[in-house]
């Protein structure tokens, strides 16, 4: 029998569309469970900006249904307001309020006067960035410098401890954002995000392709210093790829999360090899003492690099690209500026170094809100 296709979504239905969605589903899946096109589906949550809509909540000092059905009672009884009030432990003025709000005694009814009042209650509220205009500047402000709402929310709390007023989550950043409705920050800075979408999605798994090598290294030989960040110089890398086989070798040190960029003219391991000695080389001896890289073949002449650089190189399991975390992460910031599908051969070292300076400049969570590179300045200061 042919499913039928609803084109409506029901209150109960949303509830199911946004628990699929948090969970990742497509467009499609979603549809599916819940018998709309998938158009449907796209145009919903697109319209939503891809964020839940709160749940409603009552007061917990409102009158409920079942105070509503007591009022209804006494009323029927023709009972003053005083001992209905009573009866249900209220004030008088608020049964009297009640009442003339829906009808008074003559035509209340406790349904249709608790739908009223839900209704009522359906009003717009002012977020905390309408209400503060240096606060809604502020973060304005760091947007368009390219921080992400997490950054600024850090960052506000660590520069305002004791003022509340400038606590803002970036929950709400994002909801100024993609929520225009609200009015509040300006369309236009979702450029600056990290991931250009006009709406928010939850975070899919990305593929990778692995690559084979001999003569390796496993990371499980990799020392138990270099495991818990304890200990400065010990680096992860990969490539990023562009079109017409254009690549950027990205180096990010596992403990102050410190990145280079690279310029590099192909993917032959000869010359990755050569760019990273030379690389290499602007960085304290002290302060560089392990990379750990993908199993992709433009590290084969590994061995050529750690006799060059006195460098330890380990590579990591197939398929397991969480084992250098830090160097994905990055790869992902750097996406904002070198989008996928784009010639990555046109940008000089200079422009590289220009990005890397401005990720190494803003606050990270992870560093409890300083900079990659203050930390970094930390421990060359401390090797000097």
């Amino acid at each position: 029998m042919t499913k039928t296709i609803k084109t409506k979504i029901s209150a109960k239905d949303s509830g199911d569309l946004w628990r699929r969605w948090a969970l990742g589903e497509s467009f499609v899946s979603i549809g599916f469970a819940l018998l709309r096109d998938p158009s449907t589906i796209r145009q919903y949550i697109r319209r939503a900006g891809g964020i839940a809509p709160r749940a409603k909540k009552r007061r917990a000092s409102a009158l409920t249904l079942k105070d509503r059905e007591e009022i209804s009672r006494g009323v029927a009884a023709n009972r003053s307001v005083r001992d209905i009030a009573q009866q249900i432990g209220r004030s008088p003025s608020t049964i009297a309020r009640e009442l003339n709000r829906n009808g008074r005694r003559s035509l209340y009814r406790a349904v249709d006067a608790d739908h009223a009042a839900f209704t009522r209650a359906r009003r717009p509220k002012s977020c905390m960035l309408s209400q503060n205009n240096r606060l809604r500047n502020i973060v304005a402000d760091k947007l368009s410098d390219d921080w992400s709402p997490q950054q600024i929310d850090g960052w506000l709390k660590a520069q305002y401890p004791k003022d509340r007023s400038y606590w803002v989550s970036h929950e709400t950043i994002y909801r100024s954002l993609y929520i225009q409705a609200r009015g509040v920050l300006k369309k236009e800075l979702q450029k600056h995000l990290r991931r250009r979408r006009s709406y928010r999605k939850p975070n899919g798994v990305q593929k990778e392709r692995r690559g084979v090598i001999t003569d390796l290294v496993s990371i499980s030989e990799r020392p138990a210093e270099v495991e818990d960040r304890a200990l400065p110089g010990h680096w992860e890398g990969d490539l990023i790829e562009g079109s017409q086989n254009s690549y950027i070798a990205t180096l990010v040190e596992r403990s102050t999360r410190h990145l280079a960029l690279v310029k590099v003219n192909s993917k032959e391991t000869s010359e990755v090899v050569e760019k990273l000695i030379r690389q290499s080389k602007s960085i304290p001896q002290e302060l560089y003492k392990s990379l750990t890289w993908d199993r992709g073949s433009e590290l084969k002449q590994h061995k050529q690099f750690s006799l060059a650089t006195n460098v330890d190189v380990y590579f990591c399991d197939p398929k397991s690209p969480w084992q250098r975390g830090s160097n994905e992460n990055t790869n992902g910031l750097l996406r904002q500026y070198f989008p996928k599908g784009t010639d990555l051969s046109v940008h000089s070292q200079a422009h590289l170094n220009k990005i890397a300076r401005k990720l190494n400049e803003r606050p990270r969570k992870t560093l409890g809100f300083a900079t990659p590179a203050d930390k970094f300045a930390q421990c060359v200061a401390l090797t000097g």
